[in-house]
């Protein structure tokens, strides 16, 4: 087992992994950027090493700060966490001719399933569904508009690095499509320092659902069930939920046996999410595989009772996985708090919190790195806490949400508390009678 760990990251992510670590006996690294020096994560590290100015760009997305960083504390693996380099085949490589380990896939990995082009045409080998698209990226607007006329519009772009929503436009005819060709790209190579981008067509109205895997180092691939990730704005997630109330059970043992397939393919190492779209006829399509921890992994620790961070460690240190997969045990949710104004188009808020209280009790489990006079930097996503709850079933796991929101309170900034909470009692929510279309519908009445 390693001694010492190097957290890559910020904000809850990087304390998610700190509490793991300290829970095993491992001594951790914190980087920080000069934004961050008061972050949390920082402060509960065991060392901590400030890696550049407040710009990603300068500080976590840095790999030679990184490194030295890890080589000066005699880190002897480095946990990427999410987003940054997290999905950096380059970042990957360059650790192991270090000699420090990547808590994550190989660079071979992440090229091959982190690419989202690529990883497509390899599901499609092995027989995994997917969206009828381009069989790899597209290198021209010509070769795009000649791609969308074959398949038929709307079609949707996307950037082949990275996610989170960057990179990513649907295109409703012809017309549109050299425009949102090169904003796209632009956003892909700002984001991910990749311009490439592929083309599917646009599935309307699914349901986003995900199978979270994990694979050790000698050839084993498990899933630990479905996420559904349906509820988001701009791509971007803001509600999950472990398990989905729509798919069937045939379908999630489908679902299921197709992304084990997918990852088995590639020998994949470490914890990754197969990510498919379900249409209302149920028939599912592979989008996308995210190689590393997903924001919304506690939804499954909640109903799976295991940590994912400390199985990852795990496989990463060649050791067998710890908890096999079970069915899931009730009904877990969770809800993304971002420094965001939702009666102003979900504007960025930052700035001084003034006041905070987080709800607890039985159920209810807080992911943040904020505090009472914390200051919010602008510089970062405006994630700031993760409200987790679980419940015996999914009606008990809203009823529980609900209570934990009345005893939310934080003042100085703008949240989306209050906007979770109207979802709370929306009835088709309540209903599970939604899809990727929810917030769009909601924010229109």
């Amino acid at each position: 087992m390693f001694k010492k760990i190097l957290i890559a990251n910020r904000g809850e992510i990087a304390l998610r992994i700190i509490r793991t670590c300290k829970e095993l006996g491992i001594k951790t690294v914190a980087v920080y950027s000069e934004a961050d020096r008061d972050s949390l994560h920082v402060i509960f590290a065991d060392e901590a090493v400030c890696i550049g100015p407040s710009s990603s760009k300068d500080s976590y997305l840095k790999i030679a700060n990184i490194m030295s960083a890890a080589q000066i504390t005699g880190a002897e693996a480095i946990h990427p966490g999410y987003g940054f380099l997290a999905e950096n085949a380059d970042f990957s490589e360059i650790c192991s001719d270090s000699g420090i380990k990547f808590i994550g896939p190989s660079p071979d990995m992440i090229n091959r399933m982190g690419d989202k082009a690529l990883a497509k045409a390899t599901m499609s080998k092995v027989g995994v569904p997917v969206v009828p698209g381009s069989d790899g990226a597209v290198h021209s607007v010509d070769e795009a508009k000649r791609i969308a006329a074959e398949i038929g519009y709307p079609v949707m772009l996307k950037a082949s690095a990275g996610g989170g929503g960057k990179g990513m436009r649907i295109v409703g005819s012809e017309d549109l499509l050299e425009k949102a060709y090169q904003t796209a790209s632009s956003e892909a190579e700002a984001s991910f320092g990749n311009p490439e981008l592929y083309l599917e067509k646009f599935i309307e109205n699914p349901r986003h659902v995900e199978i979270q895997v994990m694979g050790d180092q000698k050839g084993n691939v498990y899933h630990y069930y479905e996420r559904d990730c349906s509820i988001q704005r701009r791509h971007q997630k803001l509600i999950e939920e472990a398990p989905s109330a729509f798919i069937t059970e045939e379908v999630r043992n489908k679902m299921g046996e197709a992304a084990v397939l997918g990852a088995s393919s590639v020998n994949y190492e470490g914890a990754g999410t197969i990510e498919f779209l379900v249409d209302k006829y149920m028939n599912f399509y592979f989008i996308e595989m995210n190689t590393r921890i997903q924001v919304e992994h506690p939804v499954t620790e909640m109903v799976q009772n295991l940590d994912l961070i400390k199985q990852q460690i795990l496989v990463a240190a060649g050791l067998e996985v710890e908890n096999k997969p079970r069915k899931p045990v009730g009904h877990s949710f969770e809800f993304r708090i971002n420094a965001e104004d939702p009666d102003f188009n979900f504007r960025p808020s930052p700035g001084r919190i003034e006041y905070l209280h987080f709800p607890g009790g039985f159920g209810v489990r807080i992911d943040s790195h904020v505090y009472n006079d914390y200051v919010i930097p602008p510089f970062y996503d405006s994630l700031i806490a993760k409200l987790i709850v679980w419940g015996t079933d999914r009606q008990h796991a809203i009823a529980r949400a609900k209570r934990a929101f009345e005893e939310f309170s934080i003042e100085g900034i703008k949240t989306t508390v209050p906007f979770h909470m109207k979802v709370l009692e929306n009835e088709d929510f309540i209903n599970s009678n939604y899809d990727t279309s929810f917030i769009d519908k909601l924010l229109k009445k």
